[in-house]
């Protein structure tokens, strides 16, 4: 570039056009939305989950607002086959799914199993531990030592023979419930 007077206006010039794309370039990250109230949201984050896709109005890195494509392509001479005609323009590709809602149910459902297996371990071991317990209470009732209990006074009391019976009956009750296999 020569030497004239106008070089250093003409790289000011190309600067601030630089700089003012880069200002812009923040605003097409930018999501349009209907709120379930009816009011027109502009956000830098996605719309919350209650938001149906047909209220997305504009996504990020879309130019012009997103528009509902038609169920059926209008009939023209183009999509006839009529020769001479010129082609038909490329119907607007139906939006397709969300890969962030679709990653954001997969992790949901991913946790739900985890809580679900994490919850069913839990039963399990307390399903062992009380099959452990009333084993070891009812090999105690089976061994015919004087056994004593506390009352609700805080007193204690020996247990006599129908005591001893209804209690083995219920351990027993306990040990075919939780000794077995989970109930499905």
């Amino acid at each position: 570039m020569p030497n004239t007077p106008f070089a250093p206006l003409a790289l000011r010039s190309l600067g601030a056009l630089a700089l003012c794309a880069a200002m812009a370039a923040p605003a097409l990250a930018q999501w349009q939305w209907i709120d379930n109230t009816g009011r027109k949201v502009f956000s830098d984050t996605a719309p919350p989950a209650s938001i149906p896709d047909k209220n997305i109005l504009k996504r990020p890195g879309s130019t012009a607002p997103m528009a509902t494509a038609p169920t059926t392509a209008p009939a023209t001479p183009a999509a006839n086959g009529a020769p001479g005609a010129p082609a038909a323009p490329a119907a607007p590709a139906a939006p397709g799914v969300d890969k962030e809602l679709e990653a954001r149910k997969k992790e949901a459902e991913a946790a739900e199993e985890a809580k679900k297996k994490q919850e069913a371990e839990r039963v399990a071991r307390a399903r062992a531990d009380n099959c452990e317990r009333a084993k070891r209470s009812k090999a105690s009732l089976d061994s015919g030592q004087r056994m004593a209990v506390t009352n609700a006074k805080g007193e204690r009391e020996i247990m006599d023979d129908t005591r001893r019976a209804s209690e083995t009956q219920r351990l027993q009750q306990i040990i075919n419930s939780d000794c077995g296999s989970a109930p499905q």
